[in-house]
């Protein structure tokens, strides 16, 4: 049974057991019942989740998205458009705020949350306007002395023939040597799904994050699968052997830290991992921000330079 019947198996307890009368003393030892299955199914799955299901929750369509964290992590918002060439993208969102004191400039993909907004997001999938509009506003983040913070959350960059006419793939590589260069701290935050240059071309920071069920890889357990076993149904075996969860990463050194998210996901309480997000974003940038531009340049050029390293 995948992660999916189990959620739907979950909800369906979880609606029988509104719809018992709380006052009704006959009912009460049927609602402790309700409550515990409920409770000890969720402990059995939600602590032995294997790859794919980390992919699953990553892609939940009830996942919180980047402006969510914008709305709850920061003050002032103000939301900058257009790349200056050729348009704007909602696929990616970037502006100015405020982190407690401090000014930064916030970058990040955006899923919606309803049909609507996920086609005028384009599913979180930029074209390369979205990255020219990233690198746009990090050399004004440079210029000003303002610290960085990039929220990823892509499937992978807009293939479509429109986009590749635009120049994708120059976008996503000139986006990628923007950041790798940029004299001021940047940090990243992966909020769900991490994929390919897409999601790449934003994370060339200081320090990477992963939020606990996410992923963050070369490509999709479907493209993987497509490719390697000529089968795109053999995901969920793919996912095992790609190496994309949090823990995964972190213990190959490609990330640095790792938020914790509620039992089965930060979208079943949103608001809960926000304090210790806050937290890790203010006291790493606090670090970072004692650096000078030749550190901050030269630290985040050894932690990449570290990737991939034997270890003897």
């Amino acid at each position: 049974m995948d992660l999916k019947e189990i959620e739907n198996q979950i909800e369906h307890l979880r609606n029988q057991l509104a719809g018992l009368d709380e006052n009704d003393v006959k009912m009460q030892k049927l609602r402790q019942n309700l409550a515990k299955a409920i409770d000890e199914m969720k402990a059995e799955v939600y602590q032995n989740l294997d790859a794919y299901d980390k992919v699953y929750l990553a892609r939940h369509p009830k996942r919180p998205n980047t402006k969510f964290y914008i709305e709850q992590l920061f003050d002032d918002f103000l939301a900058f458009h257009g790349d200056r060439l050729y348009g704007d993208d909602d696929a990616i969102i970037g502006g100015v705020a405020m982190l407690g004191d401090l000014p930064v400039t916030v970058i990040g993909h955006v899923k919606g949350t309803t049909l609507d907004e996920n086609v005028k997001s384009n599913f979180g999938m930029p074209h390369p306007e979205g990255y020219r509009k990233a690198i746009r506003l990090a050399l004004q983040a440079e210029k000003f002395g303002r610290p960085i913070v990039t929220f990823v959350d892509t499937p992978g960059a807009y293939p479509g023939v429109g986009a590749e006419e635009r120049g994708q793939a120059e976008a996503i590589a000139r986006c990628l040597m923007i950041f790798m260069g940029l004299k001021v701290p940047v940090i990243t935050v992966v909020i769900g799904e991490g994929g390919s240059g897409g999601a790449l071309a934003i994370s060339g920071g200081n320090h990477l994050i992963m939020l606990e069920h996410s992923v963050y890889s070369v490509l999709s357990p479907e493209g993987f699968a497509s490719i390697l076993y000529k089968d795109a149904t053999r995901a969920k075996e793919a996912a095992g052997i790609m190496k994309l969860t949090a823990d995964d990463l972190l213990g190959f050194g490609i990330i640095d830290e790792i938020i914790k998210e509620p039992l089965s996901g930060a979208h079943e309480d949103p608001e809960w991992l926000i304090p210790a997000l806050k937290e890790a974003l203010t006291s790493r940038l606090s670090e970072l921000m004692k650096l000078s531009a030749v550190e901050v340049t030269e630290q985040r050029y050894q932690k990449f330079q570290k990737m991939g390293g034997l270890k003897r």
